[in-house]
């Protein structure tokens, strides 16, 4: 049983940034494919990045490519969400996931992920 705790949520305005943090109780963190989802009120749970195990691939939605960027450090058991250029519509509940494969382009799917963690809350003012 893998747990993940979240960290690093707040508020910001648009246009600024922040960092979110995965901390895993797995010492074989690079085991694991690490994803990030978000869900806003009223909304489903969406997609929004994904590691491999070893880092050397990364996927993301197209509605946060080129603003975010996913990052882990096995050592310390811990994967990143670096935010930049944040916008209102970016406002959601962030949470972090583990899965036992990488599947890149299809790594979207939520069911592909076994453990799930609470979730940060980022909140992004216009």
């Amino acid at each position: 049983q893998v747990q993940l705790a979240e960290s690093g949520g707040g508020l910001v305005q648009a246009g600024g940034s922040l960092r979110l943090s995965c901390a895993a109780s797995e010492r074989t963190l690079s085991s694991y494919a690490m994803g990030w989802f978000r869900q806003a009120p009223g909304k489903e749970r969406e997609f929004v990045a994904a590691i491999s195990g070893s880092g050397r691939g990364t996927y993301f939605a197209d509605s946060v490519k080129g603003r975010f960027t996913i990052s882990r450090d096995n050592a310390k058991n811990t994967v990143y969400l670096q935010m930049n250029s944040l916008k209102p519509e970016d406002t959601a509940v962030y949470y972090c996931a583990a899965g036992p494969s990488y599947y890149s382009t299809n790594s979207y799917r939520a069911d592909l992920y076994d453990y799930w963690g609470q979730g940060t809350q980022v909140t992004v003012s216009s």
